[in-house]
């Protein structure tokens, strides 16, 4: 199964926030480390997914927000 890239943002921040949780709820130093450790490289393989991913669309500047109709 192929993950893609915004899967790999969803993995990353609920990674952190776990990491988050662990170091407010002072669980044992070797869980928060080993769990900041793997968010860091987590961090590097979805930069790279998220610059690598052949997204395309139609949108360009003058579209602005989508919720936003500046065309009348």
């Amino acid at each position: 199964m192929k993950i893609s890239a915004i899967q790999w943002v969803a993995i990353t921040t609920l990674l952190l926030i776990t990491v988050t949780i662990f170091a407010t709820m002072n669980l044992a130093f070797s869980w928060v480390f080993y769990l900041t450790v793997l968010g860091q490289i987590s961090v590097v393989i979805m930069v790279y997914r998220v610059l690598r991913d052949n997204y395309t669309t139609e949108k360009t500047f003058d579209d602005f927000y989508e919720d936003y109709s500046h065309k009348e």
